[in-house]
């Protein structure tokens, strides 16, 4: 099949790449930019261990089309902080404990992400809702969404101060 060239925003960076019409967002983020935060699992839209942003919105990219984002933004787990300078979602997950094997704490933070992008004094069980897509089989989720009640209550902290 003939190849489509696609331009969108990764992570804040522009990005032309020549991709096959029928791949994931999943795919040309893993194996095309290299992006190994986004995971692959069920690849059926059911666990959220491949949740980015598109346009800001939490998606699993594993049911994304790629020539669909095409002049979108896409942002992954590494458009936020870096080491020694957390996104307030990050030092969070780090001081709670929320993370145990990891595997799905990208997908987490990613729709915690949106979350509080759209509701920053959301309650527990908004919080609860907004992770209802992602599937974290060692956490039991109490860690994390305290975690995310945290992170919340930090972020609207330093606005207040600005």
């Amino acid at each position: 099949m003939d190849e489509l060239k696609i331009n969108f925003i990764l992570n804040g960076r522009a990005v032309g790449i020549s991709i096959s019409p029928e791949m994931s967002l999943l795919t040309v983020l893993r194996d095309l930019c290299h992006v190994h935060s986004v995971k692959r699992a069920c690849v059926e839209g059911e666990c959220g261990a491949c949740t980015v942003l598109v346009n800001g919105k939490a998606m699993n990219s594993c049911l994304i089309l790629a020539a669909t984002i095409e002049g979108k933004s896409v942002e992954t787990v590494e458009s936020l902080g870096r080491p020694g300078n957390l996104h307030p979602i990050q030092k969070a997950f780090v001081e709670m404990g929320a993370s145990q094997c990891g595997f799905c704490t990208p997908g987490l933070i990613m729709a915690a992400r949106a979350l509080l992008d759209e509701n920053p004094s959301p309650t527990e069980h908004e919080i609860r809702r907004a992770l209802a897509g992602n599937l974290c089989r060692c956490t039991g989720y109490v860690k994390p969404v305290r975690a995310i009640m945290q992170a919340a209550a930090e972020i609207r902290e330093v606005k207040q101060n600005v």
